[in-house]
């Protein structure tokens, strides 16, 4: 299965903040939105960086709540591990696995087209089970 097939079924919507916003409207848009990152973006709408509510968290224990008054640029991840649609499910999950991060941009020709979650790959996996289980169960019942 691809990546893709992930967007598919999950929508191709990008929630992003540009990287002068403060932490604190980073957290009120990762709040009302339920998700658990954003994709920074410069003011041209290219890909700055991704933050994380870990990385509000880390902020936040370093500077208190000062930190939540400063800019977005200033804890975000500005190396960021992009995918494309057409990579391999099982490659993503291995990159986000070493990697150690949960959320990963999807890009074509330097657009983001989507973004892939830790969540969205363990969903898609148990799916690819259950399908396949059922396949074997039909496979010996008609044996």
């Amino acid at each position: 299965m691809q990546v893709r097939h992930i967007l598919r079924d999950k929508g191709r919507e990008v929630i992003s903040i540009s990287s002068d916003a403060t932490l604190s409207e980073a957290a009120r848009l990762l709040a009302s939105k339920r998700i658990g990152a954003l994709v920074v973006r410069e003011r041209d709408g290219a890909l700055a960086g991704i933050l994380s509510e870990r990385d509000i968290v880390r902020a936040v224990a370093q500077a208190s709540v000062n930190a939540l008054a400063r800019p977005v640029a200033q804890y975000m991840t500005r190396a960021v591990a992009t995918c494309c649609d057409d990579d391999s499910v099982d490659g993503l999950m291995e990159m986000m696995t070493h990697g150690r991060f949960r959320h990963v941009p999807v890009v074509e020709d330097d657009r983001i087209i989507g973004v892939v979650s830790i969540g969205d790959v363990v969903k898609t996996r148990i799916s690819e089970t259950v399908m396949e289980a059922e396949s074997l169960r039909a496979y010996i019942a008609a044996g």
